[in-house]
Parts: C-alpha cells; sequence; structure tokens
C-alpha cells in the first residue's frame, strides 16, 4: 500500500471530455439559461412542480440533492486551483526557462488574499498561480510555510470583491459516519465536488517532513491527485479539514483519503501570516539518535543561554579519558511518557512559549523532576 500526497501532475483541459448527465429525481430546478438564485430555487419547491406535472424543460432533485448543490454553489467560489512551474537551464544555451511542474488545490482564508494549500503543493516551486472560481490569475507569493504539518501561506494581490472567505468550522466534535463534501481539482479538472463520510477520526499520518500529524481526519469522499490542498466540508459547508493525502495502491483513490484537521489550520496559520513559520515552545536542547537500551530522549547538548540551559538539564560529556559519559534523558513532559523525538514533538505541540512544564528526565540512573520555561522557535 502507497501513503501518496495528491499533487496533480500537468493534464491537459480534460472539461470538453465530459458531456452533462441528466438526472431524475423530486424537486424541481430549470436545466437551461442561467444559475439560480436560492430565491428562484425555493420558489420552483412546490407541489404543483413535483413529478407528475408538466415537466417540460425542468429537472427534478431531491431535497438531499438540493442541499448538495447550494452547498457547492456557496463553497466552490472559495476554492483555488494552483499551478507551479520551476526554472530550468538549459545544459547547451544556458538558457532559462519555465517548466511546469505540477498543480494542486487551496482556498481563500480572507479578503486580504491569503491563500490556504498543502506545503507540498508548493514545494520546490519557483513560481505559483492562483487561479480563482471567476477565472481570474493571479502571480503568488509565499508568505509561510510548516513542513511538518504540511500547509503553506500563499498571498495574491486580487480586489477583496473577487475573494470568497471559506467559513470555518471546528474539527472537534466530528463524528463517524457523518456527511463530507471534499471540492478541488483532481487531474486538472477545476473545482470538482465529491461526496463521502467522515470514516475514522484521530488518524496519524507522516507529513512531508517525516514528523508525524495526528488528529487527521480518515474519509472516503474520492480524493485524487490535484486535490492536495483543497477544503473538506461539513454539511453546513464549513472546513473542517484540509485534504492532503490517500492511501492507495495505485496513487489513485482508493476509498482511503485523509485531512489536516481545522483546528490545527486555525493554530498554524496565523503564525505562517505573522512569522512565516510556526512559534513552537522548544527545550532549546539537541537530541542524540535513538540508543539502545534507553527509555527516552538523550540530551546531546544545550543551546547556551537557552531554556534547559537555565533550568540545568545538561548534554554529553566526556571524562579524563576521552569517554562519552550521558547527560539527562527526558522521560516525560508534565507525567506524559516521552520515547522518541517524535513523542517530544508533539507533547511540546500542547504548550506555548512562555509556559513552565515539568520536564522528567533521568540522570546517572536517578529520576529527576524539573521546571523548565519554554522558549520560542521564533524571536
Amino acid at each position: 500500500m502507497l501513503l501518496a500526497f495528491v499533487t496533480g501532475l500537468f493534464y491537459p483541459d480534460l472539461a470538453q471530455l465530459i458531456n452533462p448527465v441528466e438526472s431524475d429525481s423530486t424537486v424541481l430546478v430549470r436545466n437551461e439559461g442561467p444559475a439560480l438564485s436560492e430565491t428562484e430555487l425555493n420558489e420552483l419547491i412546490e407541489p404543483s412542480k413535483l413529478p407528475g406535472s408538466d415537466r417540460s424543460g425542468v429537472v427534478a432533485y431531491t431535497s438531499e440533492e438540493l442541499h448538495t448543490i447550494r452547498l457547492f454553489e456557496a463553497a466552490a467560489p472559495s476554492v483555488c486551483y494552483i499551478t507551479t512551474s520551476t526554472l530550468r537551464r538549459s545544459f547547451f544555451s544556458r538558457d532559462v526557462s519555465e517548466i511546469p511542474s505540477g498543480s494542486g488545490s487551496g482556498f481563500v482564508w480572507d479578503r486580504k488574499g491569503h491563500i490556504i494549500t498543502n506545503f507540498h503543493v508548493i514545494k520546490g516551486a519557483s513560481k505559483a498561480t492562483v487561479t480563482l472560481g471567476d477565472g481570474s490569475a493571479y502571480e503568488a507569493t509565499l508568505v509561510g510555510q510548516a513542513p511538518e504539518k504540511d500547509l503553506a501561506v500563499l498571498k495574491i494581490d486580487a480586489p477583496a470583491g473577487v475573494l470568497t472567505q471559506i467559513p470555518l468550522g471546528t474539527s472537534e466534535n466530528l463524528l463517524v459516519g457523518q456527511n463530507v463534501y471534499a471540492i478541488g481539482n483532481p487531474f486538472g479538472l477545476d473545482r470538482t465536488l465529491t461526496t463521502g463520510i467522515v470514516s475514522a477520526l484521530d488518524r496519524e499520518i507522516n507529513s512531508v517532513a517525516g514528523v508525524p500529524i495526528r488528529g487527521a481526519i480518515q474519509t472516503d469522499a474520492a480524493i485524487n491527485p490535484g486535490n492536495s490542498g483543497g477544503p473538506l466540508l461539513d454539511s453546513q459547508g464549513k472546513l473542517i479539514g484540509v485534504n492532503t493525502a490517500i492511501y492507495s495502491p495505485s496513487g489513485a483513490s482508493a476509498g482511503i483519503g485523509f485531512s489536516i484537521p481545522v483546528d490545527i489550520v486555525r493554530l498554524v496559520v496565523p503564525d505562517l501570516i505573522q512569522y512565516g513559520q510556526v512559534r513552537r515552545p522548544t527545550l532549546g536542547v539537541e537530541l542524540t539518535r535513538p540508543l539502545r537500551n534507553v527509555n527516552g530522549v538523550t540530551i546531546y547538548s544545550v543551546i547556551e543561554g537557552g531554556a534547559s540551559d537555565r533550568a540545568g538539564l545538561i548534554g554529553l560529556s566526556r571524562d579524563g579519558y576521552g569517554s562519552l559519559i550521558l547527560g539527562d534523558i527526558i522521560t516525560s513532559i508534565n507525567g506524559r511518557p516521552v520515547r522518541s523525538a517524535n513523542d517530544l514533538y508533539l507533547e511540546l505541540e500542547r504548550y506555548e512559549p512562555g509556559e513552565i512544564v515539568e520536564v522528567g528526565h533521568v540522570r546517572e540512573e536517578r529520576e529527576y523532576v524539573t521546571e523548565v520555561r519554554l522558549d520560542s522557535s521564533v524571536n
């Protein structure tokens, strides 16, 4: 099996190959002319216009279908199509050319022009172009990135009037079985809607940086290459996740997709906008590689003047013969066990810079608990 990030490669415009498919149902909506407003849609939902009445030039929809239609029409203007390119120099002529490198999805965060997408969508790109729902395209600048969360913030210089901010929900009270809706640009087919349910919660996936992302949402809504960075919505059309990866033997949708919970996005994006990176709490230590028969993480060195140095923690040292002497081995943070560097990283995420935590550690086979005031990764 393959856990694949769902960035799309460049594909020709396939939309012209797809013919509209007529449907049959219960609530009537005109099948010709411009899109109807919500008021016009409501006027059509009348008993006299249900199946059995004159249906000339009219197609019927169930109330469930009508809900999905309205949700899509409200959310689609917030979804963006992102294309990336890289600069490449010719070996023979030394000329520099721009080579398309991939595509993905994103969505409007605010009316200031901030666009949210996955980090792996823009990773290594020299240029990114954002196409909005109305078809207007803008060259984007990179504001901030968090590889460990697979999130990035772009900014476009677009009038506020053409930017539709996506409404934010919460991922805290999600339940397995509830309906979800994914909008993105799979295989270059812009603003594609797929539906499904929340299949599972609290999954753990690896980010591009190799750091686990905990609490991921698993869904069976079809997510394919090009969907990366697109929104996952609840039944109210509110953002509950950012589509990021699929579990698949082929690289295409196999009914197992993963989204970064919106509650993580809420925490990360403001830091990316303000600092360009996530402001994380740090202990001010460097760690060794995992050591055999050591239950915890071993401090290699402490940063002079850093949080651990101020608290009196120590790293490796050498005796008079040049042999290494273990310093402190961190075993817990506020009583929660730490067995690996990833454990330590994820435990520290629970806190803010400046907070005081109790660090459990072992030194010379004796157990200690030391209070440490956390530093910030951003000055």
